[in-house]
Order: C-alpha cells, then sequence, then structure tokens
C-alpha cells in the first residue's frame, strides 16, 4: 500500500537525500511539513514506533540537507525516531509495510540501505560506534565527517558516557547530537540560544578560541586564564559544562523544529574539528495534538485513526503475562513490606503503573541502565530485602556479568522477571527474546523457571521471591490461553514437572508457553506430554521414567536451541548413557526477522502443525 504523493508536493521531489539537497533552503520547512504528515499517515495505516519520529522531522531533514550522506556516517540511536530518516532515504514508498513480515525493518538496519550505518535496537551504542567511524575515517584521510543523534533517555545508560569519556580524550571529527525531547522550548531556547549557537559555532568564535590558545601555548599562567575566562563566559550560557569536562565542545540548547536555525548550526559544525556535542531541544508527538500530550501512550501504535481523539482499544482479552506480573507484584508486597521492584525504564510494558503509583517507595525506575539496576539489586539483597528486577529477555544480555558476578556468585535471592521471552514478533531481531534460556543455563546457583500458562506464572514469580537464592521466571509477550488465574499463592516444589497427557512411544517435554501447541500436537500424535516447569533444575526423575517406555524424546521450547533447554535434556541422557532419541524443537540458529509471533510460529514450526511435521519426519527417519 502506497500513500497518493500528490498531497506531499514538496516531499515528492525530496525521495533521496541527493534529491533533498537540491530544493532551496526555504523550501525546507515546508518539506518537513509535508514529511511529519506523510510519518502521520503510514504509521496510521500499519502501526509502529510513532511520537518519537514526529520529534525528529526538522533535524532529520537538516542532518540530510547538510551532510553528504551515506558518505558522511549518521548513526541514530535505539532507532525508534529513525521513521522520518527512512522515508527520505528511498523507503518512502515501502513505510506502510514497516515492522510487518517481509516488510521494512522496524529500525535503521544496514542490509536495507545504505544509508543505515549501523544496525540499532538497544540504546546507548550510538557514540560508542560513531566514535570507531570517526577513527577509521581520520585514517582514511578522504573528509568523511561522523553524526550520531542519540536522545536524552539513551545518555543515562553508562556506556553513553564511555564512549563521551574515551572520545573526549581521542580528539576525533565527531558530533553527537542530544536529541533532548522531555523539556519544552522555552525563552531560553528561543532566538537568543539561536544566535548564541550560531556564534559559538561559528568561523570568527572559534579561530579566535583555536588561535589564541597556539598564541598563548607557550604563557602558561595567561594560558590558564583565557581557558577560564572562556569556560566561564560558556558556563554563564549554555548549560554544557560536564560535556566540556569530558572534552567536547558543547554548543545549544537550539530549537530542534526551526529547520533553518538548525540547518545554519550544523554548517557552521561541519567544519569545527574535534569532538562536539550539539544540544537540540524537541518536542516529542510533534505536531500531533494528541501524541504531544501523552507522547508515552503514542510511543508506538496501532493501526489508527487520526481523526479520533484517541487510540483505538484492543477487543477484549485475557490478561497478558506483563499484566499478570503486575498483579502479582502488587499482590505481593501488600504482604511482604520488604519487595523492592526495579525496572531499567521499562515500567509500562512491564505492567508496572499500579505498583508505581500504589507502592512508590518501593519502586525503583533506574533508567536505561541494565547493568545497575542488576547490581542494586544485588546491594538491597544483600542488606536483607527482597528485590524483584523485571527486565526484557533482549535487555538482560546487557547485564550478563552483573547477574553472573553480582548476584549470582554470591548467592543472593534476586527475583529476576524476564518479560518479552522467546518470539516478540514486530519489533525483530534486535527485541527477539532468543538467548535467556541458553545464557541463564550456565549460571550456578540459580534457578530457571519457564511457566506454560499465567497461573503457573504467577505461581512460579511468587515461588521464586520466595527462595533464599537468584532465581529468574521467563515469560513471553501478549496473553495467554486464558486458564484461572488462582489468587492464592503457593510455591511449587524446586524441579518438579507436571505430567498433563500419558501417551505412547512419543514424549514431548514443555519448556514454556508454547503448551498449547504441545497439547494439540500431543493429542494427534498420542504422545505423552510433560510441562516440565524447571530448565534448571531439570526433573530428572521424570527423564529417568520416560526412558524406560519412550522411544522418542521431543524437547519443545521458545528459545534458541543452541544451549538451551533441549540442551539440557541431551546433556543429562548423555550422563546416563540413555539410548533413548531425542528432538530438539526450538529457535533455530539465526537471528529471527519481524512479523506477528503467529506467523513466526508457523515459519519456524513452532505450531502444533510444525510440530507434528517434525515429529513425523522424525520418527520417518
Amino acid at each position: 500500500m502506497t500513500l497518493d504523493l500528490a498531497h506531499y508536493p514538496t516531499l515528492a521531489k525530496a525521495g533521496t537525500p541527493e534529491e533533498l539537497r537540491k530544493l532551496p533552503q526555504e523550501q525546507l520547512k515546508q518539506c518537513a511539513d509535508e514529511l511529519r504528515q506523510y510519518l502521520l499517515s503510514c504509521v496510521s495505516k500499519s502501526s509502529g514506533h510513532f511520537a518519537s519520529g514526529l520529534g525528529t522531522v526538522e533535524l532529520t531533514v537538516a542532518l540530510h540537507y547538510v551532510y553528504n550522506t551515506p558518505f558522511d556516517r549518521l548513526l541514530w540511536d535505539v532507532g525508534h525516531q529513525a521513521y522520518p530518516h527512512k522515508i527520505l532515504t528511498g523507503r518512502r514508498e515501502r513505510m506502510t509495510s514497516i515492522r510487518q513480515k517481509g516488510g521494512l525493518h522496524p529500525f535503521p538496519w544496514p542490509p536495507e540501505s545504505e544509508y543505515d550505518t549501523f544496525a540499532v535496537g538497544h540504546s546507548s551504542t550510538s557514540i560508542s560506534a560513531a566514535l570507531g567511524m570517526a577513527v577509521a575515517a581520520d585514517k582514511e584521510a578522504k573528509g568523511r565527517k561522523v553524526v550520531a543523534v542519540i536522545g536524552d533517555g539513551a545518555m543515562t545508560a553508562g556506556m553513553a558516557f564511555e564512549a563521551l569519556n574515551h572520545g573526549g580524550d581521542m580528539d576525533k571529527d565527531l558530533l553527537v547530537i542530544l536529541n533532548d525531547n522531555e523539556m519544552s522550548i522555552s525563552e531560553n531556547v528561543g532566538a537568543l540560544n539561536s544566535h548564541l549557537a550560531r556564534l559559538l559555532t561559528g568561523n570568527f568564535f572559534n579561530s579566535i578560541r583555536d588561535g589564541g590558545k597556539k598564541l598563548l601555548s607557550n604563557v602558561p599562567p595567561i594560558k590558564e586564564f583565557a581557558s577560564r575566562a572562556e569556560e566561564h563566559i560558556k558556563g554563564m550560557v549554555v548549560p554544557g559544562t560536564i560535556f566540556e569536562e569530558l572534552g567536547f565542545n558543547y554548543i545549544g540548547p537550539i530549537d530542534g523544529h526551526d529547520v533553518k536555525g538548525v540547518v545554519e548550526t550544523l554548517r557552521n559544525m561541519r567544519n569545527i574539528k574535534g569532538p562536539q556535542i550539539l544540544h537540540v531541544v524537541t518536542k516529542k508527538g510533534k505536531g500531533f495534538e494528541q501524541a504531544e500530550k501523552d507522547p508515552i501512550k503514542f510511543h508506538a501504535v496501532p493501526k489508527f485513526n487520526p481523526a479520533d481523539d484517541a487510540l483505538p482499544k484492543s477487543a477484549p482479552s485475557g490478561p497478558s503475562y506483563s499484566q499478570v506480573f503486575g498483579d502479582w507484584l502488587c499482590d505481593m508486597a501488600a504482604v511482604d513490606p520488604a519487595l523492592m521492584a526495579i525496572t531499567p525504564a521499562m515500567r509500562e510494558g512491564s505492567g508496572m503503573v499500579r505498583f508505581s503509583q500504589q507502592y512508590p517507595e518501593q519502586y525503583f525506575d533506574v533508567a536505561i541502565a541494565e547493568q545497575h539496576s542488576v547490581t542494586f539489586a544485588a546491594g538491597l539483597a544483600k542488606e536483607g530485602l527482597n528485590p524483584v528486577v523485571a527486565i526484557y529477555s533482549t535487555f538482560l544480555q546487557r547485564a550478563y556479568d552483573q547477574l553472573i558476578h553480582d548476584v549470582a556468585l554470591q548467592n543472593l535471592p534476586v527475583l529476576f522477571a524476564i518479560d518479552r521471552a522467546g518470539i516478540v514478533g514486530a519489533d525483530g531481531p534486535t527485541h527477539q527474546g532468543a538467548f535467556d534460556i541458553s545464557f541463564l543455563r550456565c549460571i550456578p546457583n540459580l534457578v530457571i523457571m519457564v511457566p506454560g500458562d499465567e497461573n503457573e506464572c504467577r505461581q512460579m514469580l511468587y515461588t521464586g521471591h520466595k527462595l533464599n537464592q537468584p532465581a529468574a521466571v521467563r515469560y513471553p509477550r501478549g496473553t495467554g490461553s486464558g486458564v484461572v488465574i488462582e489468587e492464592t499463592m503457593q510455591a511449587i516444589p524446586i524441579g518438579k514437572s507436571r505430567s498433563l497427557r500419558a501417551g505412547k512411544q512419543v514424549a514431548i517435554l514443555n519448556f514454556g508457553t508454547l503448551l498449547p501447541f504441545a497439547q494439540q500436537a500431543a493429542e494427534i500424535l498420542d504422545a505423552t506430554l510433560i510441562d516440565m516447569r524447571f530448565v534448571k533444575p531439570l526433573d530428572t526423575s521424570v527423564l529417568d521414567q520416560l526412558c524406560l517406555d519412550h522411544s522418542l524424546l521431543v524437547s519443545l521450547e521458545d528459545g534458541a536451541i543452541v544451549g538451551g533447554a533441549g540442551s539440557a535434556v541431551a546433556e543429562y541422557l548423555m550422563t546416563q548413557k540413555s539410548a533413548t532419541k531425542l528432538l530438539q524443537i526450538g529457535l533455530p540458529d539465526e537471528f529471527i526477522m519481524q512479523g506477528t509471533q503467529q506467523q513466526m510460529y508457523a515459519d519456524l514450526g513452532l505450531d502444533s502443525a510444525g510440530i507434528i511435521h517434525k515429529v513425523e519426519g522424525f520418527l520417518a527417519s
């Protein structure tokens, strides 16, 4: 589905950055206005990330207008805000396919376009990658420029400051744009500050600064005086002291929605040597009133009618696993004042809104700082509190060392509520929760639980919370199978499975929420079905029994086969020198692209039809 470009006459002339750069500068505002409307039309028809992109429209136009992309490298942090970038870089007609199977990737993706210089999806990587590219550009000596655009939220992660610390010391030509979309544009980001930004980036100021430093280089007392004077003057007019101390020349803040002003500032900064910070203030959801009022709700949206005042409500269904977790958290806190809940900036996604409101003294949003969140939890646990870390599977990867060194090594009772485990769908390969079982299973002292349904999830969270050792409960995005959720919380015996069906010859070992598919397949295959519930420790007694009267065991999981739950079964069978055959069904050794969860289950053979096909094929071989 494509949109009629007749409604976007200026944007129609700018299908690529080369075409954009041919426009007269006075047409850029009209181009930006049309780009914003085009983005609104596309996302309302396709679903996807929304508010962030609305806020970066003028900045995107200015960057591609001033810089010679793709020769000049432009990196987007996280990538939520890169939809306008995709529209201007030859993918305009395919925008309505974004996040869909076979469609545009949800984030910058180099195989998709030469303008996407670095694959992203997680936050705070842009400055590190850009610094590497800046070093390469320096060695190449062809005048290539490197620009990283990072949101202020991503600046809360330690990795961003590690890169700034290194970048300021390296003294390479690098521009970091801090896209600050949390504050409103007030008077101090008006004409005066825009004038100061242009002044501080202009040839006159920089020639005086650089020339003065050279002139006074051999007169230390005067050099120190001049340096302090410059810092004092800049400190009075710009809030960039921390960046200056890290070795970056700070400019701003400027109005990120004044495309003319942004273009002029970027032109000046393009020729400044050394590491630079440009502070740009934008409004998340800019140009669409509903998104401006509630940028969190409009961060990512389903298909919607722009004329409506609200987003469409989804059809009634059972609670999501995130909601099951959030409800359990509130119920548990009501009886355990020592419970402390931690999230690395994922309050809404992890179902913690109600908890944060009802138990604010027990709630900690540590911002985008996964490593800190885990060690912070370790500190709480060491002092006798009961921390729960709510974290997406794909984000837990970033805190692996802390999980091992600070939690498991000390055998501290931290509960990890691992959301978005398995196939997540439209967010694609950067967000698929494929690897958590594999990377957790090798860690001593850690109990790993995989609920088959919503009620099991609630009871396992309680079980893990009551353990005097580290524990993890992994669960997927979306709703469950609709089972009755028991309000009463009861601990599950550690390492004990549950038998759901007795059959012949084949035994399916289910690990996690693919259970409905396993049940359907077991009925058709007349197979035994065991819901294993624990990846670690395994229920080895049930495996021993199954090996006595079954010729084939089938492990089923929505995680990577390599090193996963099925691998744990294989390892045990080898130690027992068992002759029983094992078929492992799970995610293949590849990164899984975007598509709906159901599409991915079918494509990967994880639905009932796929399980039956694989089992019958194995038996026939």
